[in-house]
């Protein structure tokens, strides 16, 4: 089988990843310093524990498994943190994308599918955003992510590497056979936040900020299943190897849901209250961020089918009651 290299595949989304690259006839091969990732996670395919800034170990691995593509999913991703310590994102999102691009190549490695964000566009208000929109990410989490998507169209000029860039919205859920799902130390997002406190697990949820301009106050992001994502991961690296060029595909659904709309949906989902408290604001988040995903559909052939709200909070909550990692 073909071998793809995985970086962050301990983590959720590398994971679900690997799991959608094995169903489809591939060898997942994860690349995880394990930071954020957990080693059981890693059930479909090879595991080789290492860091990207460790170039000798990068070298090692792309020898030992000539993968025929990389899925780069390895990345910090907090955006409170990204806002207190902007460095630690400069040095490890793009630093440490650096050194993996420059290893990918020099190993003959040429096909390259990117996790990339929506951050990376920044606020802009009543906009549906696509792929054309003016990228002004509000913080070092999105603006390292536009550094890389940058360095990629270099690598293609300068030796020939082609990559499919995905833009992500908000993602959610887990996969419905429960082998793997979201589990973050610590919790950053949004549902599994919710259902901890749903589940006795925190006092309360904090709802930061009511006094954003939309119909409720609270933010409106889109959010997608993480199966559906993954599904396009696989449709990308198809695109590749089927000669395509390089490209840029928003994955959102085009709908946005507010804090509070989520909070109702959940309520209804797991037939529980949702204790709440509001906060105030958090620097960096914008007011909606919504996708115009047409590309993804038109030219993929990607349908994010298993996005609709319900469905992401039912599997999530799944995961949430029976599933878990150790170190």
């Amino acid at each position: 089988m073909v071998n793809v290299l995985v970086t962050g595949g301990a983590g959720y989304i590398g994971s679900h990843a690997c799991k959608a690259l094995k169903e489809a006839g591939y060898t997942p091969v994860t690349y995880d310093n394990f930071v954020t990732g957990w080693r059981d996670a890693v059930k479909f395919g090879p595991m080789e524990e290492g860091d990207l800034h460790d170039r000798a170990r990068l070298d090692e691995v792309f020898a030992k498994y000539q993968p025929a593509a990389v899925m780069h999913f390895a990345a910090l991703s907090q955006v409170g943190e990204a806002m207190k310590e902007p460095g630690k994102y400069w040095h490890n999102n793009v630093a440490g994308s650096l050194n993996l691009i420059e290893a990918a190549v020099a190993a003959g490695c040429l096909d390259f599918v990117f996790s990339s964000t929506c951050a990376t566009y920044g606020e802009h208000d009543n906009v549906v955003l696509d792929e054309d929109t003016p990228q002004e990410p509000l913080n070092a989490y999105g603006a390292s992510k536009r550094a890389i998507e940058d360095v990629l169209r270099d690598f293609e000029a300068a030796y020939g590497l082609r990559s499919v860039i995905f833009r992500y919205f908000n993602v959610a859920g887990a996969d419905p056979e429960g082998e793997v799902g979201e589990f973050h130390r610590p919790e950053t997002h949004l549902i599994p936040l919710m259902l901890d406190a749903i589940d006795g697990k925190r006092a309360a949820l904090t709802v930061f900020g009511t006094d954003y301009d939309t119909p409720d106050g609270t933010c409106i992001r889109d959010y997608v299943h993480v199966c559906d994502l993954v599904d396009a991961h696989v449709l990308g690296l198809k695109w590749l190897k089927d000669g395509k060029p390089s490209r840029i595909f928003n994955l959102g659904t085009g709908t946005g849901y507010s804090v509070r709309e989520v909070i109702d949906r959940s309520r209804e989902v797991t037939n529980r209250d949702v204790p709440y408290e509001v906060g105030p604001r958090r620097a960096g988040d914008c007011t909606k961020l919504v996708s115009g995903s047409v590309r993804a559909g038109d030219e993929l052939g990607w349908s994010p089918d298993k996005s609709e709200l319900a469905t992401m909070i039912r599997d999530a909550w799944r995961w949430h009651q029976n599933g878990h990692y150790d170190k």
